[in-house]
């Protein structure tokens, strides 16, 4: 599989009678490059704005502009990454630089990185994230250690402070739904 190939969206919805219908076949219509050459793509799937989710006939795609890192609150988010391969404009950041990046993904309250931080690019949300690596390879940094992760493999990240390193050569693909979450026992 070739990991910069377009990502398809399917959503179903239901007709007058209530029977299930596709609504949209096609690629997400929010697709942002972030951070110049040898930065991620981000293809924005879908969003929900509660729990339970509002489920009705036709409402279509949740309005939302720009990109905003986390989901809405008490909702989720789907998206698909495409991570190019690390080089050093990325492992070469400062830590203003990663909090500029952070600010261009919507996230700029995220950005935990410091000068002993294991990774630039370091990272937090009060989020509970299902990362599944559809295509390529990715290392999975915490603070605490790391893993190299392959197509085929989820993981579930529960508000830790991380970042994502393509230290391959070639590009990854991964899939990600966050969920709304909040931090206890003094975290």
């Amino acid at each position: 599989m070739n990991s910069t190939h377009p990502v398809r969206r399917v959503v179903t919805g239901h007709d007058a009678a209530a029977q299930g219908v596709i609504l949209q076949d096609g690629s997400p219509t929010r697709v942002i490059p972030v951070g110049g050459p040898g930065g991620p793509t981000f293809y924005e799937v879908w969003s929900t704005r509660e729990t339970p989710a509002v489920i009705d006939r036709q409402s279509g795609e949740p309005a939302e502009e720009g990109l905003v890192l986390a989901p809405p609150a008490n909702g989720t988010r789907i998206r698909v990454m495409d991570f190019p391969p690390e080089d050093d404009r990325i492992r070469n950041l400062t830590s203003a630089g990663a909090a500029e990046k952070f600010a261009e993904m919507g996230g700029a309250d995220a950005a935990v990185s410091t000068a002993s931080a294991p990774h630039p690019l370091m990272h937090r949300t009060q989020t509970v994230d299902y990362a599944i690596v559809i295509d390529g390879e990715i290392t999975l940094v915490l603070d605490g250690g790391e893993t190299t992760l392959r197509a085929g493999d989820i993981v579930v990240q529960r508000g830790t402070g991380h970042a994502w390193a393509n230290r391959s050569s070639a590009n990854c693909r991964v899939a990600f739904i966050l969920i709304d979450g909040q931090y206890t026992d003094g975290l």
